[in-house]
């Protein structure tokens, strides 16, 4: 009994072995293979990439921003079960070694699960070249130099033991002791050999970065030395390019032109490539709200508001759009300004609800990210004229080339594909998907451009919205499908989560302030032609009184008319040089010349010309609402005019009766009372309060002789019968105390001749 019992428990006890170890072998098999299927998953995604570039100098911000930059992409990789690859773009400049020592370390220590590239597009020296040997790979541009970390002399000792010691754990298997060293000594020498290893037929080649005792070492022990060359000659700087590291297989993994070729390098999506300012930043937002039609005004408000944000430190524009386009002068200044913001420093999102059509479309390709609602429509940018008989036509050719070719730009300067932009504003160019045949990436090209590739691309079926004689126009969702796009969104609330906004985050459109509002209600018709009507009045009544308030007055409502028009976007320095030539011309004809003649009609049509000009955005009218415009404009100036001679009417009649004014209104020569008078008259008897009077009989002086007080150049003053008086030469100058004679007395023009 016993012994089957012992039987029995042996017999268990080898079923229970063999069943541990099946579990063991299946389920380590089971681990493996969930492992493998994990690693096959990652690499069937796309790595997940960054372009952030490093400023210099190299301090607590920027190693704040990087560190918090790099430490979100691993997160996120992480969570994504991705690749991830941070790419530095490094940058010259002075940097203290303290602070690269820190940032280099982070980035060599403490981002495992991040492959960090530094992008070298142009010379760097200096102790920002650590930075770049910190990293897991380089890839440079075959003209940019990387090296001299000491600037042409040794770098300290505690520098040179970081740096080797930053080589020797081989984070960057194309870094040796020996290269570091002649980077940072300008006395050491380099030198590259290849060596062979194994025996035949199983021979290999290998290259090395040695310093010259190591050279001596390889030939002692004689190591079979192909080849081997001096790269780095004692009393030179350890600099190297491009494309001699690339030869020599040292220091760099690729060698690129620009940030395309590097995200091709490493399969990265080309929205990567456009660099996030909020990214490792933390995001202050503005909401920026374009709406109804596109004038020189709604474009100078934008403008306006786009400043204010980026002055106050902005790093997120919401751009928010809906808008049927409008005036394409006022749609290209718009763009033109976001294209010239620094994507590094502000990114600008153009959020679109319902539409974004014609010169709209155009703003919403100029910044860095398109966000839809999935029927939110954008396209259709032809440029339209409106002529006579009919409610619009389409722009002649030389028009459309030029508008053509701005979108072209809009769209490369954007990444995203040129013939689809283009296909907005030309009906008849058609569109096809097409293949890398290299990487498999899918495009959008034109003939022209297919062929240009040589075989590059390969040309797929046509995009259905450029078909013949149709404008290119597509919804959210299929905006997203041509890359013209990010996923579509369905609220604003969503957007926010997108941009990494948290949901608390209040961002209610930016209206227009103050400022904006007086420039709206001085740009009115109405207001325009009361400034007009107020001006001139002031300027005829200055020239009646003595005071000078009136002159302050005119002065103060014509600087308002030029200050909203700069501001409304339709004026310039031009117009106000031709208005301030304009009143000189006339203060000339009235002061120096009196009569009237050239200099007082040619300021006449200058100051005329000058508000015209400065009331719409061109010169020469060429279209349907060229004319239009230039219409309103005439019709408020020629309305200020009458209204002017409403009022001056007024005044010459009603002005002097007045108990107060009449005391400071000018009299005719020989007037006696300013009752009688229908202009604005001065009191004779307070006259010669200031030298002067009134010559009684005025017509008495011809015939009289008088000397000259001042040269008559023609105007001047003589004195006549011990009385100065204002006259005027017939003909040529007359010298100072020279005798004249009056040969015409014409109201109070008195003209006089040399005896």
């Amino acid at each position: 009994m016993h012994v089957f019992l012992s039987g029995l428990r042996q017999h268990w006890l080898r079923r229970t072995v063999l069943v541990i170890v099946a579990i063991a072998l299946f389920g380590r098999g089971d681990f493996a293979g969930q492992a493998q299927e994990k690693e096959e998953q990652q690499a069937a995604r796309p790595p997940l990439g960054r372009f952030l570039t490093i400023s210099s100098p190299v301090d607590a911000t920027v190693y704040g921003r990087v560190s918090r930059a790099a430490t979100a992409l691993q997160s996120q990789a992480r969570e994504e079960n991705r690749k991830g690859i941070l790419v530095l773009e490094i940058t010259d400049g002075p940097s203290r070694f303290g602070d690269v020592r820190e940032l280099a370390l982070f980035l060599s220590t403490e981002l495992p699960s991040v492959t960090t590239v530094a992008w070298i597009p142009r010379d760097v020296r200096g102790y920002n070249v650590i930075l770049a040997l910190a990293c897991n790979e380089i890839v440079m541009h075959p003209k940019a130099s990387l090296g001299d970390i000491g600037r042409g002399k040794p770098v300290e000792p505690d520098a040179q033991s970081f740096v080797v010691n930053l080589a020797n754990r081989r984070h960057n298997t194309k870094l040796s002791e020996a290269l570091v060293q002649g980077m940072m000594d300008p006395k050491r020498e380099v030198i590259w050999v290849q060596l062979q290893t194994g025996e035949p037929p199983n021979v290999a080649t290998e290259t090395r970065v040695v310093s010259p005792t190591e050279f001596d070492r390889l030939v002692r022990s004689k190591a079979v030395i192909s080849e081997h060359k001096t790269v780095k000659a004692p009393g030179t700087d350890g600099v190297f390019s491009g494309a001699q590291a690339r030869a020599l297989n040292l220091l760099v993994t690729q060698t690129a032109e620009d940030r395309p070729e590097v995200a091709s390098i490493y399969q990265l999506p080309r929205e990567s490539i456009r660099e996030d300012p909020t990214f490792g930043n933390e995001p202050k937002a503005r909401r920026i709200r374009l709406a109804g039609e596109i004038r020189p005004m709604t474009a100078e408000l934008l403008s306006r508001q786009v400043n204010r944000a980026v002055a106050d430190g902005v790093n997120l524009i919401v751009l928010e759009i809906d808008s049927p386009g409008g005036h394409l002068g006022a749609t290209q200044h718009v763009c033109y300004q976001l294209l010239d913001l620094d994507p590094k420093q502000v990114r600008v999102v153009a959020y679109v609800p319902e539409m974004a059509l014609s010169g709209a479309a155009m703003i919403a390709l100029a910044c860095d990210d398109i966000y839809m609602h999935p029927r939110a429509m954008i396209g259709d940018a032809a440029p339209i004229e409106v002529r006579p008989g009919q409610p619009f036509e389409r722009a002649d050719e030389k028009q459309l080339s030029l508008v053509r070719e701005f979108m072209e730009t809009l769209a490369r300067e954007k990444g995203r594909p040129a013939a689809l932009a283009v296909a907005m504003a030309d009906k008849d160019l058609k569109v096809y998907r097409v293949t890398n045949s290299q990487t498999g990436d899918i495009w959008y090209m034109s003939d022209a451009e297919i062929h240009a590739s040589n075989g590059e691309w390969v040309k797929g079926p046509l995009v259905d919205e450029s078909r013949e004689n149709n404008l290119l126009t597509v919804d959210g969702a299929r905006a997203n499908v041509l890359k013209l796009a990010e996923p579509p969104v369905r609220d604003f609330d969503e957007l926010k989560t997108r941009l990494g906004l948290s949901p608390e985050t209040n961002l209610p459109p930016i209206g227009p302030n103050w400022v904006d509002t007086l420039v709206f209600i001085l740009n009115s018709s109405f207001v325009t032609g009361l400034l007009f009507v107020i001006g001139i009045a002031c300027i005829y009544a200055e020239l009646h009184f003595t005071t000078g308030m009136f002159g302050i007055f005119a002065t103060i409502c014509f600087a308002l008319f030029f200050w909203s028009r700069f501001l409304g976007g339709t004026a310039d320095w031009l117009e106000v040089i031709l208005f301030l030539i304009g009143l000189g011309c006339i203060a000339i004809e009235v002061l120096l010349i009196p009569g009237f003649g050239v200099f007082g009609v040619s300021g006449g049509l200058l100051v005329i010309a000058s508000l015209i000009l400065a009331s719409q955005t061109f010169v020469i009218p060429t279209s349907k609402s060229d004319y239009d415009a230039l219409g309103r404009s005439m019709g408020t100036l020629s309305g200020a005019i009458l209204g002017f001679i409403v009022v001056a009417a007024i005044l010459g009649r009603y002005l002097p009766r007045m108990p107060l004014l009449n005391h400071m209104v000018l009299v005719p020569p020989g007037a006696k009372d300013p009752n009688q008078q229908n202009e604005p008259q001065l009191r004779p008897e307070i006259a010669g309060g200031y030298g002067y009077s009134p010559l009684d009989g005025d017509q008495s002086l011809v015939g009289r002789n008088g000397t000259a007080v001042t040269i008559l150049r023609p105007a001047g003053k003589a004195r006549i019968d011990d009385r100065i008086i204002d006259v005027v030469s017939d003909g040529p100058f007359i010298e100072q105390g020279a005798t004249v004679q009056v040969i015409e007395v014409l109201g109070n023009r008195i003209v006089v001749r040399q005896v």
